[in-house]
């Protein structure tokens, strides 16, 4: 992949602002001549967005893992396009045999799919036949869909849940986790039109925002958590656990709503055969489910707008045997408050956050799957970087299949600065060092160094798990060492406050940089997510003189990582000189750092910290 090309675009004074361009797909080169996007990096003046209204009901009646539901779909085609057809994402159907998958299949994860049992188009029925185990499913409407125009549809389905439980499925026989649990329609958009990536159990997010209603119908004794807001409380629990409810949005502190003894004595609930428990969620871009008849329930709340003291509910249900669960609202309600006032500095966008204990660690709107941790420090970790999926990619609409780097990136990003406040530099960087680099650094086969911006559709295994979280988050680490935190935070506040709620490319979220920081970075962008290139920086030379010391440091690995030059002088003192990515911006290749004192200097070694080094071996110079 060539690190860049020039495009024609409709801006006289593009080429003025960017010296060095960027390669850009000539779909995305499209968007700007369209002016559905614009090269400051905003949305365009002809930027548009298809969203749409689901009325969902769904019934569950474990230890049956049949799954039955039916929705209506109002979907508004906000395009300039006449939409002859509709793409609908089948996800479930990656539990088919036959299906395409990244990994080999147990006989616990296969079932037969999501069956589709009626469809009607404006209230007109039309057989519905899904031709093979596929995930996203093309069906020709019957009148075509003019621009600004909506069309209703009518849906009916069943499915099983899988026995096997990962992002979603039956964490046990009575205790399910419903993601992906209805048919919808996938989006329609100005880069790429119908998304029609097939769900391989790898992809993760790319909807619209909508608008949902849901109802969930459970046995009774069964506790329902789900995305947005439980509408009637009083209809579904009992009086002392709806105040309990109740009393905990506005707590600073943490209220068992049910423990697991009062849960296994059958009271919770209210004691009809079967219950309803109505939500509702407004634009947002899915809805999950957990239900169970024997998770404990804790809740507490925490603000999360110090302006204007809005709170956002935090919620728990968990096995009672798993400690770490126990502290599961504490470490949400920590984590709400730092990502809303430190970093990304932007508040809780939502009013709740329900951590539910499964097998999956995976992130939903207002939702997260985690697996139960022995070392609690560790599942506070786990649950801190799902959580700060809320910002990426649900509050900015980023479509995760393609441009993974835009949201695990951004996590992962969040989860080492919140995990440098928790349990300080030393360890978070030994975690992330560990967690995140050393088997990109360590190894130095070529799917190591696919450039970031490849589509992940087409990526698996280490190409794709590198590019979206390690390498992407020490490239935002590396620009926000080069910009300084003021003017890297003023960046990042502008391209959420331009792209939230929308659909924001690659190209949106650097021209918006270059934009908002009045320089011209694609130079640091080109290298560091275009490229095939990674961190080795060797010493080269070191000469003194009487006045200073000149250390010449190559950059063979091409990408421009900040670095701390350390010095030993023969006086036993020592000195660390930490130089930005900005060394390497004339040129690419090679640095000098020159350092004015009459001592005589020792040693020099280069220390890059959690910005791993290929090959040690080079970066130390000792005085002969």
């Amino acid at each position: 992949m060539r690190k860049s090309i020039t495009i024609v675009l409709l801006c006289a004074g593009y080429f003025a602002l960017n010296a060095q361009t960027l390669y850009t797909p000539r779909n995305i080169a499209r968007t700007f001549q369209k002016g559905t996007r614009d090269i400051s990096g905003k949305p365009g003046k002809n930027y548009w967005q298809n969203r749409a209204r689901y009325a969902i009901s769904v019934t569950a009646n474990p230890p049956n893992r049949n799954i039955t539901g039916t929705e209506e779909i109002t979907y508004t085609n906000n395009s300039p396009d006449t939409l002859k057809s509709l793409v609908f994402k089948l996800i479930l159907n990656v539990h088919q045999p036959g299906a395409v998958r990244q990994s080999p299949a147990s006989p616990e994860y296969l079932t037969s799919g999501i069956h589709i049992d009626s469809y009607s188009e404006n209230g007109k029925s039309k057989k519905w036949t899904v031709n093979g185990p596929v995930t996203a499913d093309r069906v020709g409407l019957m009148k075509p869909l003019a621009p600004h125009d909506s069309v209703k549809l009518s849906i009916g389905w069943h499915y099983d849940v899988s026995v096997e439980s990962g992002r979603e499925g039956a964490i046990d026989s009575t205790t399910f986790f419903l993601a992906y649990f209805y048919p919808r329609v996938a989006v329609y958009d100005d880069s790429n039109g119908w998304d029609r990536t097939a769900f391989t159990d790898a992809q993760e997010f790319y909807n619209d925002f909508n608008d949902y209603t849901f109802q969930v119908t459970v046995p009774k004794n069964y506790i329902v958590w789900a995305t947005g807001d439980l509408l009637n409380t009083t209809e579904v629990l009992q009086a002392t656990y709806a105040k309990r409810l109740n009393d905990s949005f506005t707590s600073d502190e943490i209220i068992p709503i049910a423990t697991a003894k009062e849960v296994l004595a059958k009271g919770v609930t209210t004691q009809k055969d079967f219950n309803t428990w109505k939500w509702k969620a407004n634009n947002v871009p899915d809805v999950t489910v957990a239900i169970s008849n024997r998770y404990a329930w804790d809740a507490g709340s925490v603000i999360v707008d110090q302006s204007t003291k809005r709170r956002a509910s935090v919620q728990s249900a968990y096995d009672d045997a798993a400690q770490d669960f126990h502290q599961m609202v504490s470490f949400g309600k920590h984590a709400l408050d730092w990502f809303s006032s430190k970093w990304p500095g932007v508040p809780y966008p939502y009013q709740k956050n329900t951590i539910v204990q499964g097998y999956a660690d995976m992130e939903y709107p207002m939702m997260v799957n985690d697996s139960h941790q022995q070392d609690p420090n560790f599942a506070r970790f786990v649950a801190e970087h799902e959580i700060a999926h809320t910002w990426f990619p649900f509050y900015m609409g980023i479509n995760e299949n393609r441009y993974g780097f835009m949201d695990e990136g951004w996590a992962t990003t969040l989860e080492y600065l919140i995990g440098t406040a928790d349990v300080g530099k030393e360890r978070a960087d030994q975690l992330f060092k560990g967690f995140r680099v050393s088997n990109w650094t360590n190894d130095p086969s070529a799917e190591q160094d696919i450039p970031i911006i490849t589509p992940g559709n087409i990526l698996s295994g280490v190409a794709l798990g590198n590019n979206q979280y390690g390498k992407a988050a020490l490239g935002y680490l590396a620009m926000k060492d080069l910009l300084g935190d003021d003017m890297f935070k003023k960046c990042l506040h502008e391209f959420m406050n331009r792209w939230n709620g929308k659909h924001p490319l690659p190209w949106d979220m650097f021209n918006t940089f270059n934009n908002v920081s009045g320089k011209d970075l694609n130079w640091f962008w080109s290298n560091w997510y275009f490229s095939n290139d990674y961190i080795d920086l060797s010493i080269q030379s070191v000469t003194s003189s009487s006045k200073e010391i000149t250390i010449t440091i190559s950059n063979i690995g091409g990408y421009p990582a900040p670095v701390n030059v350390l010095l030993t002088y023969d006086d036993g003192s020592k000195e660390i000189l930490h130089q930005t990515p900005g060394i390497w911006m004339t040129n690419p290749k090679q640095s000098v750092v020159k350092v004015s004192t009459k001592k005589k200097v020792q040693s020099v070694i280069l220390d890059g910290e959690i910005f791993m080094d290929a090959n040690k071996k080079n970066n130390e110079w000792k005085a002969k």
